[in-house]
C-alpha cells in the first residue's frame, strides 16, 4: 500500500486538473466501498469490512496480486454487479479525480466465466456508460483484454465478444495478466482480426518481463500504445523506437512498485522515457488496490519529473492527445484543460 504523506505543493491543482485516464481496469477500479458492497452481496473469500480489505490487498508479489485481483473478480456475478460497478466507478473517477474521459479496459471473459452471459454483460456496461455520462460528465469507452493466463480459449472468446457484440463505445483490444510463460506470439491472429475491424492495440507488455516482451507487442500484435513497458528501459533501441513512432508508454508508478516490478519510485524509469523522447502518459492500472488514485499518480510524476503546474498540465495534455476519444471530445478536453490552467496561473 502506499504510504501516508503530507500534502503535495501541487495537490490542490491536480485535483482539479481534467484529465483523460488510459489505464485502468474496471474490477481494478472498485473502490473499497464498491467491493464491500459486492462482498456483502457474495460472502465468502472477500471480507467485507474496511480493515480486513485493507489487509486483504497487502500483496506479496505480481502472482498473490493476480491472486487477490481475481477474488474480486469473482464478486462480479450477475449482470446488475455488472452495472452497479461500472456506474460508481463512473461516478468516482468524475467526481474524485477530475477525470473527463477514460477507457476502462474490461475482462469480460472473467464475467462470462463467472456466469454473465455476454449479452448481459453488455448491456449492464452500455447502461453504465449512458447514466455515468449523463449523471456525471465523464465519457467512457472500453478496451477488451484478454486474460494471458487463460491462453488462446480465452482470446478465442474475447475477439468473438468484441467482433459480435461489438458497441461504438468499445475502441481497443488489449492483453492483460501474467506475462511469464505467456508467449504474445500465440495471440497474433486474435489481434490481427481486431485490428482488421477497427479496434485499437493495446496489449501489456514489459512489466515483469524484458524489453523483448514490449519488442513482440510492437512486431506481432501491432501495439499502438503499451501498458507499462517498464522494462523498456533497459533497451535503448527500443527507447529510440518508441520515441521515433511516437508510440505511448501507459506509466503507472505506483502500480509497478506494488507488484514488485520497480523496487523503489527512485528507480522508477520515468525519467529515463521522458528524457529518450518516448510519449508517456499517467495512470492509475488498479488504484485502490495499490492504494493510490489517478491524482496520486500525477503527483509522483510530478516529482520524479521536477515538473511545475505547467509540466503537470502538460502530462494531462498528452493523456488526451494518446487516447482513442474523438477528435471533438479530444479538442473539448484539450479546451477545459487550457481554461483550467489559465484560471490557475490568474489565481497566483
Amino acid at each position: 500500500m502506499t504510504e501516508l504523506r503530507a500534502p503535495h505543493p501541487l495537490s490542490d491543482f491536480i485535483a482539479g486538473l481534467p484529465k483523460a485516464e488510459l489505464h485502468v481496469h474496471h474490477v481494478g477500479s472498485a473502490s473499497m466501498r464498491i467491493v464491500a458492497e459486492l462482498a456483502a452481496r457474495h460472502p465468502g473469500t472477500v471480507p467485507s469490512e474496511p480493515e480486513a480489505l485493507r489487509a486483504f490487498y497487502e500483496f506479496r508479489d505480481f502472482a498473490h496480486f493476480i491472486e487477490v485481483y481475481l477474488a474480486v473478480v469473482d464478486l462480479v456475478r450477475t449482470p446488475d454487479d455488472v452495472r452497479y460497478l461500472t456506474y460508481e466507478i463512473g461516478r468516482e473517477l468524475a467526481t474524485t479525480q477530475a477525470v473527463r474521459y477514460a477507457e476502462l479496459t474490461c475482462t469480460p471473459y472473467t464475467s462470462v466465466q463467472a456466469g454473465v452471459a455476454i449479452q448481459g454483460y453488455t448491456e449492464a456496461i452500455e447502461d453504465a456508460r449512458v447514466a455515468a455520462e449523463r449523471d456525471f460528465g465523464i465519457v467512457l469507452r472500453w478496451i477488451y483484454d484478454i486474460p494471458g493466463e487463460s491462453g488462446v480459449p480465452a482470446a478465442d472468446a474475447t475477439l468473438s465478444y468484441a467482433l459480435e457484440h461489438r458497441t461504438d463505445a468499445l475502441v481497443g483490444f488489449g492483453l492483460g495478466g501474467p506475462e511469464i510463460g505467456v508467449p504474445r506470439a500465440q495471440f497474433q491472429p486474435h489481434f490481427d482480426a481486431a485490428r482488421a475491424a477497427g479496434l485499437h492495440s493495446v496489449p501489456h507488455a514489459g512489466e515483469t518481463t524484458g524489453p523483448e516482451t514490449v519488442w513482440d507487442a510492437l512486431r506481432l500484435l501491432g501495439a499502438e500504445r503499451i501498458g507499462h513497458g517498464t522494462s523498456a528501459a533497459a533497451d535503448p533501441a527500443l527507447l529510440a523506437h518508441l520515441a521515433q513512432r511516437a508510440i505511448p508508454l501507459e506509466v503507472c508508478p505506483s502500480s509497478n512498485i506494488a507488484t514488485r516490478a520497480v523496487a523503489s519510485l527512485e528507480e522508477h524509469p520515468l525519467r529515463r522515457f521522458v528524457e529518450a523522447g518516448v510519449v508517456v502518459t499517467i495512470n492509475s492500472d488498479d488504484p485502490p488496490m495499490f492504494g493510490t488514485t489517478l491524482n496520486r499518480e500525477y503527483e509522483i510524476a510530478a516529482d520524479l519529473l521536477g515538473l511545475d503546474a505547467h509540466g503537470v498540465a502538460d502530462l494531462a495534455y498528452a493523456g488526451v492527445a494518446a487516447s482513442f476519444a474523438p477528435h471533438d471530445v479530444q479538442q473539448r478536453l484539450h479546451d477545459e484543460i487550457a481554461a483550467y490552467v489559465a484560471r490557475a496561473v490568474r489565481k497566483r
